[in-house]
């Protein structure tokens, strides 16, 4: 049996199939991305604190998340807080911990009592 199309036809109906699922893939990650950010950001104003060894509030110096998914879901305020060099929210105000049961699932019972007494917990 022999084959309808030529060697030379082949290879550029493979390289159209390539080119397109390569295209399809970045647009998909272009449009996806930015709208699975913007998914996932519920509404709340829960800030997380990343642990540290001897937490105090001058950790170092701020380096603001620049990351354009990251500024897409951020507040006018947020990134005014970022652009001034400030640590968005600074850790004043009433702490209101995340009682979310996946989250509740890795924490420690030191974290948990120190949430359940009001305080901002110290510990992971």
């Amino acid at each position: 049996m022999r084959s309808i199309l030529t060697s030379t036809q082949r290879i550029v109906t493979i390289a159209g199939v390539a080119g397109s699922l390569i295209a399809g893939g970045v647009i998909g990650a272009t449009l996806a991305g930015p709208l699975a950010a913007t998914a996932a950001n519920n509404g709340s104003n829960v800030q997380l604190a990343a642990a540290s060894a001897s937490p105090s509030a001058s950790a170092g110096t701020f380096k603001s998340n620049e990351n354009a998914t990251h500024e897409s879901a951020e507040s006018a305020t947020v990134e005014a807080q970022e652009n001034s060099g400030q640590r968005p929210g600074g850790g004043t105000g009433k702490f209101t911990p995340n009682e979310n049961a996946t989250h509740e699932q890795g924490e420690s019972a030191a974290r948990e009592a120190q949430e359940n007494s009001g305080q901002r917990p110290t510990v992971p």
